[in-house]
């Protein structure tokens, strides 16, 4: 059975986390069910929250986006991340993928583009491992300004 103090208590912590930054609904209960709060009491809790508009997934995901995008991550990593906090609907379209691509190999890497295939390959990966796909990284070694 939940006391009513128990449960103001789940709203207080979550709305002191949603303070600090947006969090998606599944992150908010994940951090509750570890603070030991009961499921009834985090259901409760992030309902009444999303009433009164204090948390939002949509928010979340284009906040959350917008971060990534600004340290250098690509479409790919940030759809894996936002899946992972349990955000299914959300809008990449909106920036510009190619240009951070080269954005981002240009700060790593310099203006040059490598003749060396063993550079050109290193600098691929790198790529690769911020969340580009194939068409971004290639477009990315394209042009030298």
């Amino acid at each position: 059975m939940t006391t009513q103090p128990q449960q103001h208590k789940c709203y207080q912590v979550a709305l002191n986390m949603l303070i600090r930054r947006e969090h998606s609904q599944l992150e908010l209960s994940r951090k509750l069910q570890q603070k030991d709060f009961s499921d009834k009491d985090i259901v409760d809790s992030i309902s009444l929250l999303i009433e009164q508009k204090y948390q939002s997934d949509e928010r979340f995901s284009e906040s959350f986006i917008h971060m990534r995008y600004g340290q250098g991550k690509g479409p790919i990593l940030i759809a894996a991340e936002l899946k992972d906090r349990g955000i299914k609907d959300f809008d990449l379209s909106i920036y510009d993928w190619f240009e951070l691509a080269k954005h981002v190999r240009r700060k790593k890497f310099g203006l040059n583009i490598p003749a060396d295939y063993k550079e050109k390959a290193k600098q691929k990966r790198f790529l690769r491992s911020r969340g580009f796909n194939l068409d971004q990284i290639n477009k990315a070694f394209l042009e030298q300004i």
